[in-house]
C-alpha cells in the first residue's frame, strides 16, 4: 500500500559549516544510489542575516519505491522514543495538505549519525505528503499514527 506521495528533504548550510559533510549526510538519508535512480540534489543560495550567503540543498522523492525506501530507512534509524513522540504529536505535525513535517537535529546527525528530532532550525527538514483516501485530515492522521507506532 502506498503511504507517501512525495518526500522533500532539505538542509541549510551556513558559511562556517562543512558543506560537503552536510551534503553527504543528506544523500545518506536515502538508502539507494542517487545517480542510478536519477535523483538530483538541487542547490540554491539565499542571503541570511548580516548578508551571509546560505546554501540550501534540496532533494525530492516522488516514485513509490523511493518514498517507501526512504520511509523504511527513517523508521529503522529513528529511536523508539522518537517514533512515539511523532505518534503523540501527529496532530501538530500534519497540515491541511496532508504533509507531515519532521526535523532531524543536524549536529547529532553529522557528528554521531543519530536520528533525533528537534524543534530548532539547525536541522535536516523532512516533508512527507501522506497518500490517503478519502482525502481527509483524519485519514492522514490515522496513517501517520500507524506509520510511527512504537
Amino acid at each position: 500500500m502506498k503511504l507517501l506521495h512525495t518526500v522533500k528533504l532539505s538542509v541549510f548550510v551556513y558559511p562556517e559549516e562543512d558543506e560537503q559533510a552536510i551534503r553527504q549526510r543528506l544523500i545518506e538519508l536515502v538508502p539507494f544510489n542517487l545517480e542510478e535512480e536519477k535523483i538530483k540534489v538541487e542547490q540554491q543560495t539565499a542571503e541570511g542575516f548580516q548578508e551571509k550567503r546560505i546554501k540550501i540543498f534540496n532533494m525530492m522523492l516522488s516514485k513509490e519505491k523511493h518514498t517507501t525506501g526512504f520511509l523504511n530507512n527513517l523508521l529503522e534509524k529513528l529511536p523508539e522514543e522518537e517514533k512515539r513522540f511523532i505518534h503523540k504529536t501527529a496532530e501538530t505535525r500534519v497540515d491541511d495538505e496532508f504533509n507531515i513535517f519532521i526535523r532531524l537535529d543536524k549536529p547529532k546527525l553529522l557528528e554521531k549519525n543519530q536520528y533525533w528530532l528537534t524543534d530548532h532550525g539547525n536541522c535536516y527538514h523532512i516533508t512527507m505528503n501522506i497518500a490517503c483516501f478519502p482525502r481527509k485530515k483524519e485519514v492522514a492522521l490515522e496513517i501517520v499514527k500507524k506509520i510511527f507506532k512504537a
